[in-house]
């Protein structure tokens, strides 16, 4: 019979953090996210973990499969093996079992300014933008939040100042976005000793993204984006 071994902890409880293993039925296709929900709903109403669409798209679900950061909802237990081990997100406080705290997670999106800057007077109706130039940012759009990339980088785990690749993968988006004009500030802010040049490029990120974004990509163009702008004095009027 297939078997979760699960990661509990309830630092209310004052106990330390136990695996606890639970047997599931023989079902086909069966996801971790299904095993779990079967846990709560059947053995162990106690177990916390989170989710909300089920179909890949919310991010909710990501944590510590087997030997890699997955979404459970996509991730087939018989894919993995007989018994799979469930951890949290690494890097970050965890509230209970599966379930961590979020918050320097999305502080660290929210310091990019994760929205358009345009100085610009307004125009009539909405900023234009050609088929070419929002080619330039398609994938950079397509991140769910689902944490996998912050909670495997080692830099993260080391350094709780820097931005983290889900953060820089997204100041991308904004920095190659033909409609955004602060473009030389956003580049001042990630050269920063907390930026894109405190990134190891060990890769970690790109080879657990469930949406087969290239963080480690981005950041690169980044630094060469920041480098470039230094060069032609840009950077330092930005600052």
């Amino acid at each position: 019979m297939p078997t979760l071994k699960v990661f509990r902890y309830n630092p209310k409880s004052g106990e330390q953090a136990y695996f606890q293993s639970y047997q599931l039925p023989e079902v086909k296709s069966m996801t971790v996210l299904e095993g779990l929900y079967y846990i709560l709903e059947n053995l162990d109403p106690t177990l916390a973990f989170r989710s909300s669409c089920r179909q890949g798209v919310c991010g909710s679900c990501a944590m510590h499969i087997g030997d890699q950061y997955r979404l459970a909802c996509e991730t087939q237990i018989a894919h993995i093996g007989n018994t799979v081990t469930v951890r949290p997100l690494s890097h970050m406080k965890i509230v209970r079992d599966l379930v961590v705290d979020l918050d320097p997670f999305f502080a660290q999106y929210d310091a990019i300014k994760p929205y358009l800057i345009n100085k610009e007077a307004p125009p009539p109706r909405e900023y234009k933008q050609s088929p070419a130039e929002r080619l330039k940012i398609d994938t950079l759009v397509d991140c769910i939040f689902c944490a996998a990339c912050y909670g495997s980088c080692p830099v993260v785990a080391n350094d709780e100042k820097y931005l983290g690749p889900q953060a820089m993968l997204k100041a991308l988006r904004f920095v190659d976005d033909s409609r955004d004009t602060a473009t030389n500030e956003r580049l001042a802010y990630l050269a920063t000793d907390f930026g894109a040049f405190r990134c190891h490029t060990i890769f970690n990120c790109q080879q657990v993204c469930p949406k087969k974004l290239d963080p480690s990509g981005a950041i690169g163009k980044i630094k060469m984006k920041a480098l470039w702008a230094k060069f032609t004095g840009k950077l330092r009027k930005a600052g």
